[in-house]
């Protein structure tokens, strides 16, 4: 019970960074839909897209090769060849990937502006440089710097972006002949969104410089051979999670039935919605921060198998909680999309339950995977998410021409269902856990059922504040029935022992 406390504790630290920063963040998408029509909201997605692709091409699995060999190695060793490793591939890979930028702004339908793709390949290569110095924080246990450094990050880049394209935009666009006037150029559009994150990401660089501390560019060829042999895989690993998360957005500009303008606009509706499954993605993400590196550093304990079916157990549950509040609350939801100023982000609201519940699969997948990171076969989960994007690539190119953005959806959900059920069986093989699969698969199908019977009742056209109440009181009884059903490990936690006297 100790080590899922520490687990907890550190997890509630990455949990405010995340969930705080994701929902500061969040508030892009308002900001940012009622400036910008679906067109050019879709190019500011895909140019995040193309990042996260280049992202992995620049880390390379550096961050879990970090976690991995500092348990077998001394640290300060293991530092220096994955940072000075990624300092030199940086280096390379931006030069390499600047000189293609202009057919590559033309294949984005970008209007060939090749100064947007030079913002992200700069943001790509300073946030490479941040990745191991964040890595030895998660490592030594220290959540606190790791949580202030983030929310830095992103309150600059929320505070760049409203500088420039609310007061300087703003200003220049009614004539004043203020100095905020000055620092805007109308030629520069949305590159203001992207120099802002530059702007954070420089930040976080100079806000990490005492992790820097004692390196030396002395790289051990003997080690850089393991750690490529262990982080190769991952790399396959990566694109194919990217290709699975983005390929969408490039598809749909390129297959999508109608002329480039309506296909930049379906992109960008399909991508204003994809936000609303921000809540589930943050608390994946904020789970998967503090649970790496406690999954590395339990992995010898005994009963480490049992404590990873606990830690399951309740990441369903919560999942489920955040599915709840979300699609329960869509008619809410979708005015942070700016629907009064551009009603058109409201086309695509019913994918957003579908979208959710994908998430919901891939969280469920991020959990599973730990075996062969473990076990050191990340070849094998390489060909697992190398057949997630096959089905991602074939359902998409496939039915994007007849079903538009609801075959992205679609696609999503069976590339994650797909790579969480053949995670979970050759996990079983391989390094066992006694998941309980039918108490996880019950309480997913509670939260469907309770989602299934508020959508008929707002298909039937029930008032909203009818609506609003039957969504709040569903999700209340899942949360009852959560409390009284595990109330054997729950009412062992101090801060919930109160709350069962009443039970």
């Amino acid at each position: 019970m100790a080590s899922l406390k520490q687990l907890a504790n550190q997890t509630a630290w990455y949990g405010l960074s995340n969930i705080i920063g994701r929902f500061i963040n969040y508030l892009l998408t308002p900001l940012l839909a009622g400036i910008y029509a679906s067109p050019e909201f879709g190019d500011i997605s895909i140019l995040f897209a193309l990042a996260a692709f280049l992202n992995i091409l620049f880390t390379y699995g550096m961050e879990t090769s970090y976690f991995r060999f500092s348990q077998k190695i001394e640290e300060s060793k293991v530092f220096n060849n994955t940072f000075g490793l990624l300092l030199i591939t940086t280096l390379v890979l931006s030069a390499l990937f600047y000189i293609p930028s202009e057919s590559l702004a033309q294949w984005m339908s970008l209007g060939g502006k090749k100064q947007y793709i030079l913002y992200v390949i700069l943001i790509v290569a300073v946030d490479t440089l941040a990745v191991v110095p964040f890595s030895r924080l998660r490592h030594q246990g220290r959540p606190k710097k790791f949580a202030f450094i983030k929310l830095s990050n992103i309150l600059i880049n929320i505070g760049g972006v409203v500088f420039f394209l609310y007061l300087c935009k703003s200003d220049y666009e009614s004539n004043t002949n203020s100095i905020w006037a000055s620092f805007y150029n109308p030629s520069i559009g949305i590159g203001y969104v992207f120099l802002s994150q530059l702007g954070a990401s420089v930040c976080t660089l100079i806000l990490l410089v005492k992790e820097f501390k004692g390196f030396k560019l002395n790289l051990d060829r003997n080690l850089l051979r393991e750690i490529f042999i262990y982080s190769t895989p991952l790399i396959i690993v990566g694109f194919g999670g990217m290709i699975n998360e983005t390929i969408d957005r490039f598809l749909i500009l390129h297959r999508f039935s109608g002329t480039e303008l309506e296909a930049r606009s379906a992109n960008g509706i399909y991508s204003a919605n994809y936000k609303l499954a921000v809540l589930i993605v943050v608390f994946i993400q904020t789970f998967r921060m503090g649970a790496e590196p406690f999954f590395f550093k339990h992995a010898q304990n005994e009963k480490a198998p049992e404590i990873y079916a606990r830690i399951m157990r309740f990441f369903i549950i919560a999942c489920c909680l955040c599915f709840l509040g979300v699609v329960l609350f869509l008619d809410v939801w979708k005015y942070f999309m700016r629907v009064n100023i551009h009603p058109e982000y409201a086309e695509g609201l019913l994918i957003v339950p579908i979208l959710m519940l994908a998430k919901l699969f891939l969280g469920i997948y991020y959990n599973l995977s730990i075996w062969y990171k473990l076990t050191d076969k990340t070849t094998t989960g390489a060909l697992i998410t190398v057949g997630g994007a096959l089905i991602t690539i074939v359902v998409n190119y496939l039915f994007i021409p007849f079903w538009g953005f609801w075959a992205c959806a679609l696609a999503t959900v069976a590339c994650y269902g797909f790579m969480m059920t053949t995670s979970y069986y050759l996990g079983q093989k391989y390094y066992p856990i006694p998941y309980q699969v039918k108490n996880g698969a019950f309480y997913i199908l509670i939260a469907l059922m309770l989602f299934a019977i508020h959508f008929l009742l707002r298909q039937n056209g029930l008032a909203l504040y009818y609506l609003h109440g039957i969504g709040i009181a569903c999700w209340l009884l899942f949360l009852l029935y959560v409390l009284k059903k595990e109330k054997k490990e729950l009412s062992k936690i101090s801060v919930l022992t109160p709350l069962y006297r009443f039970f």
